[in-house]
């Protein structure tokens, strides 16, 4: 009665689950000293063993019996589907003793009770391989009280884990939900959820996949211990069972993805237990977030598939917000530029042109009158000229501001535009634009291919030429054209600081 006593003292010490486990297994054996001791955590919706604590085993003797029950045959599995006592004095004449490993220990008598908590069967303590005989009723009747009052304790480590559990998955949503509202492409959203949601989950790998034109999934994000670099990309094919059940909004679970029929992508064979989870809101499916572990790994529980889907119902809230807050900032931004671009044309250029008419005026006065001298007149025609051409780059920057930032231009001035920014970046300078005429207009496509080969070789040569210091690109379309001339023209003008002089290339025609 003392080391009873002082067993079920000693089983509720611990608030770690698995260590709670693995010393109740230790206790067991020493209380009814029994050689051997197993103790297995049973999955109640498939009724097999998903864990196993032992006892007395000694390595070499674990490396030979090689993977151990699972549950499904033999006296351990007797005792799963008849969660009774149950002791025998001799294992090898009872004909439900079967399936036992090669390289497991020899051993006659036989001791098992289920742990229960509260109602729900949690495991069985099994015993064998007494040295003095069989196991007693006393043995039995101590193994009972033990396993009562390891069901209270393994109920409070089961809800101190819990606890834990929810506690590590509320932070993790709440990391996520920070990470993704404080900005950021969309595909790193993606990935912060997948790495985070593999973290949690205990995962080999964590991967997002969103919905094909095509009617499939494929993967747009994933984070694993290793490079993901092959899983991305890899699509669910239309048709798959496991794709019906994904875009209708449901999540699945699998036991073994190598195996599963359901699972077709190249990527299965390397995993084992997975769960496939909706990412919703509000009705709108925006992906699946998919945390598959190894082969052979440890199946999800109930309370890790719950916060799994939990999470995944935050994360894809979260994704939603970030995206709403990323259009009001783009539309922020654009509302800005085309207030920018308003006021440069209602503003700058009336009164650029304004001046530029007086100036014009006075020109044209100064030359009709003896008195002015004639190089107030050149003066003022320069001026001007200067004049004209700051309304054309006024004009050019206020076409570029209602060009959309992120997307790529369609029209004909908006590429010319992109070219040369993007020649900036080799050339260290940015080239000037002037556009004359309705060229949106009169450029064709196939013309447009023409004139935009012929700027990107000039900008090239010119990129070529360390002297350049400064490049004019004028594409002028007038409304009607001189009798023989073309429609559309470019000229790239380069300036030359060591020469100090000019060099015109006319690309096209």
């Amino acid at each position: 009665m003392p080391r009873l006593l002082e067993a079920v003292l000693d089983v509720g010490t611990e608030l770690d689950l698995r260590a709670t486990l693995q010393h109740l297994v230790e206790t067991a054996a020493g209380l009814t000293e029994a050689r051997y001791g197993a103790l297995g955590v049973v999955d109640p919706e498939r009724g097999v063993l998903t864990d196993l604590f032992t006892a007395g085993l000694t390595d070499a003797e674990r490396d030979r019996i090689g993977a151990l029950p699972d549950g499904r045959a033999g006296l351990i599995g007797a005792l799963i589907r008849d969660p009774h006592p149950l002791r025998l004095d001799d294992v090898a004449t009872d004909p439900r003793s079967s399936g036992v490993p090669p390289g497991h220990p020899e051993v006659r008598a036989f001791l098992g009770v289920p742990i229960r908590v509260h109602t729900e069967v949690f495991g069985n303590l099994y015993l064998a391989g007494k040295p003095e005989g069989p196991f007693t009723d006393r043995d039995l009747a101590m193994l009972k009280v033990l396993a009562s009052q390891a069901g209270i304790a393994i109920g409070n480590a089961r809800l101190y884990e819990t606890a834990k559990q929810r506690e590590r998955w509320i932070e993790g949503a709440a990391a996520v939900t920070t990470a993704l509202l404080a900005g950021g492409p969309a595909g790193d959203a993606l990935t912060v959820v997948a790495e985070r949601a593999r973290v949690l989950a205990d995962a080999s790998a964590g991967v997002v996949l969103q919905p094909t034109p095509e009617g499939g999934m494929a993967i747009v994000a994933a984070s694993t211990v290793d490079d993901p670099g092959d899983l991305i990309g890899t699509t669910i094919q239309p048709g798959s069972p496991v794709l019906k059940q994904l875009l209708g909004g449901e999540a699945v679970f699998v036991e073994d993805s190598a195996t599963d029929p359901r699972m077709t992508t190249h990527v299965r064979t390397r995993f084992g237990p997975s769960m496939m989870l909706p990412l919703q809101s509000g009705g709108n499916l925006i992906g699946t977030l998919a945390l598959p572990r190894r082969r052979g790994g440890r199946p999800y529980t109930g309370v890790e598939r719950l916060l799994a889907a939990q999470f995944a119902s935050q994360a894809a809230l979260a994704l939603v917000l970030a995206d709403a807050q990323h259009n009001r900032e783009r539309l922020a931004v654009f509302e800005d530029r085309d207030r920018i671009a308003r006021d440069l044309h209602d503003l700058v250029v009336q009164r650029l042109f304004a001046t530029e008419m007086m100036l014009e005026s006075t020109r044209r006065r100064a030359e009709e009158s003896t008195e002015e001298p004639p190089q107030e007149g050149v003066l003022l025609g320069r001026a001007v000229d200067e004049l004209d051409s700051t309304i054309q780059e006024v004009r050019t920057a206020i076409f570029a501001l209602q060009q959309p930032p992120a997307e790529s231009p369609a029209s004909f001035r908006g590429r010319v535009l992109r070219e040369t920014a993007g020649a900036a970046t080799l050339l260290g300078f940015q080239p000037s634009v002037h556009f004359a005429g309705p060229v949106d207009t009169l450029v064709t496509e196939p013309v447009a291919d023409r004139l935009l080969g012929a700027l990107r070789t000039a900008l090239a040569a010119a990129h070529r030429r360390p002297d350049v210091t400064a490049i004019e690109v004028v594409v002028s379309a007038p409304a009607s054209p001189p009798e023989g001339m073309p429609p559309v023209r470019l000229r790239v003008t380069e300036a030359s600081a060591e020469a100090g002089a000019e060099t015109r290339v006319t690309a096209w025609p």
